[in-house]
């Protein structure tokens, strides 16, 4: 008889999303017609940009000529993707074989599958609050994890103590959903750590792009003795609008070794016997995203977000109330005013005024009293909403 995985009985209830779409769908039966602001998910508003789409056009129409077509592509990703990506990081100071470049259909895909490179008997370490998915793959695999709080008081941006004891570690930079970025001296600290330990560092970069000051490392690969100890996971879904189009990619260096074995060839031979690859037309896009106009029309998208982002900071310092994240990252993580937990502040904005977040319990118990604003929307909708916290919250 079949024996299921009974570790998806272990999972929690995903409750987070789904309880925010019961609460506004009820919302809306009682208000016909309500308009709502929508800062909950994290889902771009704008389009893909020119460049991308003319390259997507033509992505069509080669396959639509005999000499141009391209059936099977290959399974760690087109070579002019590979050494566009492996240019952009060199313009960095990174420099990287772009055979160390993996293509993804996207970093949500990839984060879970890189865990086949990895015994069971590894021990995950989350950085709370997280993105679930982090704990929700972990989980699925029987793994154990180890949850390290952050808090109000290291900027929610913990250092490693001698005492950790765990293989695989979670970083996220800019957080999701906390929007805090590691400083290099933060980073470095990380990365030394998992080098003495002999562990391993999962370095979730899908918001670089959103960085803005000049000493804030967009990847884990600018720090010395990274190549020893990190994996990086990126994704076009935020930087390039790629949200439903799915295009990620890996950096998984050569000088990765564990136990004896090279996991740069284990991961090649994981994606050749996993996957057929991502197709021609999606990686014709994506390699349009780091040419130099793809470059300065997709920082013109993100020029919205930051933006956005500058209108709710604002709001949020005119109120009074503590925040993180905004000026480097696409989320705003604010404490929850008067007291209030954040389910409850969640059912005030939207009976209130209409506002929707989401409750930072959502992301861990560590995320309880806190509530993240999404910078997605449009910025009409960003300024309507700033303007209605001000009002309702002002009052208080």
């Amino acid at each position: 008889m079949l024996k299921p995985n009974a570790h998806y009985g272990d999972l929690q209830e995903s409750y987070l999303f789904y309880n925010i779409g019961q609460k506004v769908q009820a919302y809306l039966d009682a208000h016909p017609g309500a308009k709502l602001y929508r800062m909950g998910i994290g889902d771009v508003s704008l389009p893909l940009c020119p460049a991308v789409i003319e390259a997507l056009h033509q992505g069509v129409a080669d396959q639509s000529v005999k000499e141009r077509f391209h059936g099977y592509m290959p399974e760690c990703g087109a070579p002019f993707l590979r050494q566009a990506i492996a240019a952009h990081y060199e313009k960095r100071g990174v420099k990287l074989d772009p055979e160390e470049v993996f293509v993804s259909s996207g970093a949500s895909d990839e984060l879970g599958d890189i865990l086949d490179l990895f015994d069971r008997s590894s021990t995950a370490l989350v950085l709370e609050p997280a993105y679930p998915a982090y704990v929700d793959a972990n989980i699925m695999a029987g793994r154990k994890i180890v949850h390290l709080a952050a808090s109000r008081e290291n900027g929610f941006l913990p250092a490693p103590t001698e005492d950790l004891d765990a293989d695989i570690l979670y970083l996220c930079s800019p957080n999701n959903p906390t929007g805090a970025v590691f400083s290099r001296a933060q980073l470095q600290a990380w990365v030394d750590f998992a080098n003495e330990k002999g562990a391993l560092i999962l370095f979730d970069a899908a918001y670089e792009a959103f960085i803005e000051e000049p000493d804030l490392p967009h990847s884990i690969f600018e720090l010395p003795g990274a190549r020893t100890c990190a994996i990086e996971i990126c994704s076009l879904s935020k930087t390039a609008g790629f949200t439903g189009t799915r295009l990620g990619y890996t950096i998984l260096p050569k000088d990765l070794q564990r136990g004896g074995m090279d996991l740069h060839a284990m991961w090649v031979r994981n994606r050749t016997t996993k996957t057929n690859g991502v197709s021609y037309i999606l990686q014709r896009g994506g390699a349009a995203v780091f040419t130099e106009e793809g470059q300065r029309q997709v920082m013109e998208n993100l020029q919205v977000y930051k933006n956005n982002a500058r209108t709710l900071m604002k709001a949020m310092e005119q109120l009074g109330l503590w925040y993180c994240g905004g000026k480097n990252a696409p989320y705003i993580w604010l404490r929850c005013p008067g007291g209030l937990s954040s389910w409850q502040f969640f059912d005030t904005l939207l009976q209130e005024i209409q506002v929707v977040g989401t409750p930072g319990e959502g992301f861990g118990a560590c995320g309880e009293g806190y509530f993240r604003f999404s910078t997605f929307g449009s910025p009409e909708d960003t300024e309507e909403a700033a303007r209605r916290l001000v009002q309702l919250l002002g009052k208080n």
